[in-house]
């Protein structure tokens, strides 16, 4: 009689497999990636579409060699000077300008809040080039400017430059008093309850813990404001202002090579806001310290990382 625990010659395993079990490493997996023929189709369209651009552009009639020889033109190179100027210039008022009311639009007293409220209404509601043609007529209302101690002409006050500079900068004090307000709410409150019990005052608390805590929400899109204004500052031509695109239209208006001022004004106004985007970019790298576990990549960074990458494989192969 068999027991029931006896095995059969089917219970047990195969001989080779017995024999060879954990000597034989398992085949490898040979993964074969997935074809996004989409992908391809898309990236080739694209790719013919900008060749066809390129193309049409380089058969126009177009002078190129106009262009390469106005490209560093000594009256060029000042318009860029002035485009940057005025628009750091305006920048740094609509900074200052932006924390000034955003702090009375949060403010508890009712005048205050109104007044900031009206002021980001009105320069928020009218068109850039609309303001600068009002402080730019601003003599036909006000034919003299008396303050008391100081009397003048206003066509004298209101130069080109110092028209631009209220134009843009009055402007873009009410877009980043709304950037400056979120960065203020974004702080939780406990910050400032915390600071007020140790005997920080209010101007202090927001100086010392509410702002530098709102830097990391408010830098960001303050470097998109002044990249924009900075193409923005292009209107200040119509008020007589020397800028770079004044400069370029003079130059076309004389030499009758208007398109080709107008691209050289492109490749300045492009290398410009290509240079202040790496600024921008290192700026929200510094202050994104406190909020990031592992910063991410310069651009330098990532170069040599896909250069060693590269090495590495080349030295696989």
């Amino acid at each position: 009689m068999t027991d029931k625990f006896d095995k059969t010659p089917a219970d047990e395993p195969p001989a080779d497999l017995a024999v060879n079990k954990g000597t034989i490493p398992p085949e490898k997996i040979k993964a074969i990636p997935v074809r996004h023929w989409g992908r391809w189709i898309s990236g080739v369209l694209v790719v013919a579409v900008l060749g066809t651009i390129v193309y049409a552009f380089a058969q126009g009639d177009i002078n190129w060699s106009t262009v390469g020889d106005f490209i560093f033109d000594d009256r060029i190179i000042s318009g860029a000077v002035n485009t940057v100027i005025i628009s750091v210039l305006s920048m740094l008022i609509g900074l200052v300008l932006g924390v000034v009311f955003a702090v009375m639009r949060l403010s508890k007293n009712p005048v205050t809040g109104a007044v900031a409220w009206l002021y980001i209404w009105f320069f928020r509601g009218t068109p850039v080039y609309v303001q600068l043609l009002l402080w730019f007529n601003l003599a036909l209302i006000f034919p003299i400017l008396n303050v008391g101690f100081y009397k003048d002409e206003m066509v004298d006050v209101m130069t080109p430059f110092v028209v631009a500079l209220l134009g843009l900068g009055l402007n873009e004090g009410a877009y980043m008093a709304e950037i400056v307000r979120a960065g203020i709410q974004s702080v939780d409150e406990g910050q400032t309850e915390a600071s007020h019990a140790l005997g920080m005052s209010t101007g202090k608390t927001m100086r010392r813990v509410v702002l530098p805590q709102a830097m990391r929400v408010i830098v960001p899109p303050t470097g998109n404001e002044f990249i924009n204004l900075l193409k923005t500052s292009s209107l200040v031509s119509a008020i007589q202002y020397t800028d770079l695109l004044r400069a370029a239209t003079n130059i076309g208006s004389t030499s009758f090579a208007i398109m080709e001022m107008l691209l050289v004004a492109s490749v300045w106004y492009l290398a410009l806001t290509s240079v202040f985007s790496v600024g921008q970019y290192y700026v929200e790298r510094y202050y994104a310290r406190g909020s990031l576990r592992q910063l991410p990549a310069t651009p330098w960074q990532k170069v040599k990382a896909n250069m060693l990458s590269l090495t590495s494989h080349n030295r696989g192969v």
